[in-house]
């Protein structure tokens, strides 16, 4: 029997090619038969974007001469696990699959259609950069006490009602960056400051990331304070220059991401900061316009290729802080990631679009903390909050001795040795050398 055709043909840049075939079931084989191609398409388009949780921007990419100048600058490229379905496209990176015309913009707002390429403008151009703690991020059970090279370009794939960054993850690329002027890239030695206008005129490149890092002493470089799976191409690309320099790679994400775009970018992750925003999709929705289980898959998925795990969970008044709901969700993480993978409640303030709630009270937090250990978790901590005692103590699972005293965001003391307890020698879950 002759071997049928696939219905989607992935390229060697990882679109995929919408054949006849897989036209005629999505518009019914009757159908098919019956209407010209520009129908199927119709009908096509309708049945995505009847089941899409997001909008998308219509006819708002950048004119010809802006397109111009972030050509010019390498601050565009190429998308990556994209379906071309003529001269529309919809992109497989986020659970969102966007569906663009030409001249459209996607909901994370940094891709677009330009001529039926889906293309990136978040590349080579973050918005922004520091040097942290890598208890900033929070990751407590890897390589404790060292910093962390952190940037983000703009956009995101959530509209979180709390969003923190909203003023980064709420813009386009054209509103953070500005390519006109003199071109100016970081290089090496890293000068002690930058102005404001170098900032926006600033290019940073994959591989001057990775050399950014190594000379500042970071032994990692963290994809954060925006969402990386919206300046994918970027990620992707900065964790293989940086992962060549024998240093290490942090995504600190929400999780909303589709499987394979996933296991692409995480072959070059070493640590993931996953911010499981609740336990019930119809909050989900709600709150920060996205679906619980993709973030329940990008977590197994990750935990299954050996990257560290630690999540976060933000306890927002009336949205989140419902104990019975948080006692599913420890019993899930213990079940389903494991007792050993760290669970930070976060403590809410009123921000962005939530300026009417109170913050969350500290015995919310504390309630919180005795659900998940009576669930089986090892390492519970309690964050952004000040005053509460051993809110941030690290305790070894054996001998329940603290292991790890931590003051905000530096370490007070550390008992670990060769990743054992320093009292009972009983290993302690983490990556404790760089």
């Amino acid at each position: 029997m002759q071997s049928r055709e696939s219905d989607l043909i992935a390229d060697a840049r990882g679109r995929q090619l919408m054949n006849r075939r897989n036209a005629l079931r999505v518009g019914g084989v009757t159908c098919g038969a019956l209407l010209g191609a520009a129908s199927i398409w119709s009908l096509f388009r309708k049945v995505t974007r009847d089941t899409e949780p997001a909008d998308v921007f219509r006819g708002d990419a950048p004119s010809d001469e802006v397109w111009a100048l972030w050509q010019k600058r390498g601050w565009v490229k190429e998308a990556r696990h994209y379906i071309k379905l003529e001269r529309n496209v919809q992109c497989k990176v986020c659970p969102n699959n966007c569906v663009l015309e030409p001249g459209d913009r996607s909901h994370c707002r940094n891709k677009v259609n330009r001529d039926g390429t889906l293309w990136t403008m978040a590349y080579a151009n973050p918005c922004t950069f520091h040097v942290d703690p890598v208890e900033k991020k929070p990751l407590f059970h890897f390589l404790p006490g060292t910093m962390t090279f952190s940037l983000t370009t703009s956009g995101c794939v959530f509209r979180c009602l709390n969003c923190q960054n909203w003023e980064i993850s709420q813009k386009k690329p054209e509103e953070t960056k500005d390519p006109r002027g003199p071109e100016y890239q970081l290089r090496t030695p890293v000068p002690s400051s930058l102005t404001l206008g170098q900032l926006r005129a600033l290019s940073l490149f994959p591989e001057d990331i990775a050399a950014v890092a190594d000379e500042l002493g970071c032994p990692s470089v963290s994809y954060t304070y925006g969402e990386p799976t919206a300046y994918y191409e970027y990620a992707q690309d900065c964790s293989r220059a940086v992962r060549e320099r024998k240093l290490k790679n942090i995504i600190v994400s929400c999780g909303s991401i589709e499987e394979r775009p996933l296991r692409d970018l995480a072959q070059y992750i070493d640590a993931a900061h996953i911010d499981l925003k609740g336990f019930d999709d119809e909050t989900y929705r709600k709150l920060n316009s996205g679906r619980l289980d993709p973030i329940l898959k990008a977590l197994k998925t990750l935990k299954s290729m050996g990257v560290w795990v630690e999540v976060i969970n933000l306890m927002v008044p009336t949205y989140t802080d419902n104990i019975e709901v948080v006692k599913r969700m420890c019993g899930w993480l213990v079940e389903n990631v494991g007792p050993d993978t760290p669970l930070h409640f976060s403590r809410f303030h009123p921000q962005h679009k939530l300026t009417h709630l109170p913050p969350t009270p500290v015995n919310t937090l504390l309630r919180a903390r005795e659900v998940a250990r009576a669930a089986g978790l090892h390492f519970v901590y309690i964050g952004n909050v000040l005053g509460v005692p051993e809110a941030e103590t690290t305790f070894c699972p054996n001998c329940k001795r603290a292991i790890i005293e931590r003051d905000i965001y530096a370490i007070k003391s550390l008992k670990i040795d060769n990743g054992k307890c320093g009292y009972c020698q009983s290993v302690v879950a983490g990556v404790w050398k760089a």
